[in-house]
C-alpha cells in the first residue's frame, strides 16, 4: 500500500513550506520518492507533468491516465521518456516496480495501485472527477485537485469521506484558490481579521462562447470550453465558492461585487468595508486591476499598537489594509500541495465543513423547452456565485451539475435555472453525492 497516513490538519501559511525542499531532497537521496498518478492530459496536466518530470526531486510521476491515450503518451515523449501502455493493475504495479512510466485510459488503475501515494485530478470534469475522487479515497490515496469545478459542487461531501478514510482531500497550490488561502492564513497569523478574500480578474463577459473564444484557445493551446469558462464568470465563481467553503466567508451579493479599478491598492475605496466587516467578511474579486495575475486579502485591525507598526511598514493608516500576492503560477506550484499532503499531511485548501457558497446556473441566452444544457464553458449557461442557503431555498441548479440537463420550460436570458425547470440525466454519481451532501449538512 501507499505511505502510512496520519490524521489531517490544515497548513498555516506559505512559511511552513520552507523546509519542503529539504524533505523532498532527502526522499531523493533515500530513493523513496512520492509516487504520483495523474488523471488528465490537457493544458494544466501537461504543465504539471513537465514540472514533475524535469524539476522536482523526491517525487515521481509514474502514471498518466487519459481517455485519449495518445495525449498521455505525448506528455512523456516531450521529455524523451518512453511509457508503457497498461490495461490492468498488475501491469501498472510491475511497471512502477521496474522504475518505469505507465499510460492508461483507465483512471481506476491509478487508484487501485498498491504503490501510488497520491492522485492528481487535472480533468476539470465534475462527473468524472466524482468517480475518481471516491475511488482514490476508497483506496487510501490522497487526492489533489486541479478541478475547482468538482470541489465547488460536491467538495464538502468528498472531504467528509476523505476524513473518514484518513486521507488528504485538497485543492492545489498555484491556482488562485490555494494561493488566496495561503495569504488568508498568513494575514490571520499576523493577528488581523481577513474581511475580503479576493481574486484579480482581467476580463469578464457572461456571454462569451466557445465560438468567440476559439481563436484565442487555438493560439494558446487550450480548449475552447476552458477558454470560455475563464471569461464568462463561471471559473471565478467556482474558484471563489471553494474559498468560501474553506474559510466560512460568504458572498456579499449574487455574483459578487467585482468592482473595476486600476490597482489592487484601490480596493479599499471600492468595497463597502464597514458593511462587510459587520457581516463577518466576504469572498469577491476585482476587475481589470494590476497586478493582473494576483490575489488579495483585505484585513482589519482596531489595535492601536498594531496600527502604529503597520503604518511604519508602509501599509497605510488603517484600520483596513490590503495584502496581495502579485502572481500565481498554477501548475508550476501543484507539487507543493502534493508534498504537503504526503509529507506533512496538510491540505492547501479544503472545505471546513458544509457548503457556504454555491455556483448557480444562469441562462446565457433565451432558452427553449426541450433544449439540453451544454454545461461549463458552453453556449447555454454561465455560473454565478450565490450563498448556499439562498441556492437551497430557491431550489437553484448548481452549474457543476447542469451538463446534459433537459429544459422542461422556456427560460429567459440571465434568469437563474432551477431544478423545477429541468430533467436531470439518469444515474449520475455527482447527483447522488450532491443529495448526500445536502442531507449530511442540513
Amino acid at each position: 500500500m501507499g505511505r502510512k497516513i496520519r490524521s489531517s490538519h490544515s497548513r498555516s501559511s506559505d512559511i511552513l513550506n520552507m523546509n519542503l525542499d529539504i524533505k523532498l531532497n532527502n526522499l531523493r537521496v533515500e530513493n523513496k520518492p512520492i509516487l504520483v498518478g495523474l488523471a488528465g492530459a490537457g493544458y494544466a496536466a501537461s504543465g504539471f507533468a513537465n514540472q514533475l518530470l524535469t524539476n522536482t526531486p523526491g517525487m515521481k510521476l509514474v502514471a498518466i491516465s487519459n481517455r485519449t491515450i495518445s495525449k498521455a503518451d505525448l506528455i512523456y515523449k516531450k521529455v524523451n521518456i518512453t511509457a508503457s501502455h497498461v490495461s490492468n493493475k498488475t501491469q501498472l504495479d510491475q511497471v512502477i516496480k521496474e522504475h518505469g512510466h505507465a499510460i492508461t485510459d483507465n483512471a481506476n488503475l491509478l487508484c487501485e495501485s498498491n504503490l501510488i501515494d497520491v492522485i492528481v485530478d487535472a480533468t476539470g470534469d465534475v462527473e468524472f472527477g466524482a468517480h475518481l475522487a471516491l475511488k482514490a479515497i476508497e483506496n487510501n490515496k490522497h487526492i489533489v485537485l486541479v478541478n475547482a469545478e468538482l470541489d465547488s459542487t460536491i467538495g464538502p461531501i468528498l472531504k467528509h469521506y476523505a476524513d473518514k478514510n484518513g486521507v488528504i482531500y485538497t485543492q492545489t497550490d498555484g491556482d488562485q484558490p490555494g494561493v488566496i488561502m495561503n495569504l488568508y492564513r498568513y494575514v490571520k497569523l499576523l493577528g488581523l481579521t481577513p474581511i475580503v478574500a479576493g481574486n484579480i480578474k482581467s476580463v469578464l463577459d457572461h456571454f462569451r462562447t466557445p465560438e468567440t473564444q476559439k481563436k484565442w484557445a487555438m493560439e494558446n493551446n487550450q480548449s475552447p470550453l476552458l477558454a470560455t469558462t475563464a471569461v464568462d464568470g463561471t471559473k471565478i465563481a467556482m474558484e471563489m465558492a471553494t474559498v468560501a467553503n474553506a474559510t466560512g466567508l460568504k458572498t456579499g451579493i449574487r455574483g459578487m461585487y467585482g468592482p473595476k479599478m486600476q490597482h489592487v491598492n484601490n480596493s479599499l475605496e471600492n468595497f463597502p468595508l464597514e458593511k462587510i466587516l459587520n457581516n463577518e467578511g466576504i469572498v469577491d474579486y476585482i476587475l481589470g486591476a494590476e497586478p493582473s495575475f494576483g490575489v488579495f486579502v483585505i484585513a482589519y485591525t482596531d489595535n492601536p499598537e498594531r496600527q502604529k507598526y503597520l503604518k511604519m511598514y508602509k501599509m497605510g493608516d488603517g484600520p483596513y489594509y490590503v495584502f496581495h500576492r502579485p502572481f500565481h503560477l498554477c501548475t508550476l506550484e501543484t507539487h507543493i500541495s502534493i508534498a504537503e499532503a504526503v509529507i506533512n499531511n496538510n491540505a492547501t485548501l479544503a472545505p471546513l465543513a458544509g457548503p457556504v457558497c454555491d455556483v448557480i446556473t444562469i441562462a446565457k441566452k433565451d432558452l427553449k423547452k426541450g433544449e439540453k444544457l451544454d454545461g461549463i464553458g458552453g453556449f447555454t449557461a454561465y455560473g454565478m456565485l450565490e450563498n448556499y442557503e439562498t441556492s437551497i431555498k430557491e431550489n437553484l441548479l448548481p452549474m457543476g451539475l447542469s451538463k446534459d440537463c433537459v429544459l422542461i420550460k422556456d427560460v429567459k436570458k440571465n434568469e437563474a435555472i432551477t431544478y423545477k425547470d429541468i430533467v436531470l440525466p439518469v444515474d449520475r454519481l455527482s447527483d447522488k453525492l450532491r443529495n448526500d451532501q445536502a442531507k449530511l449538512f442540513s
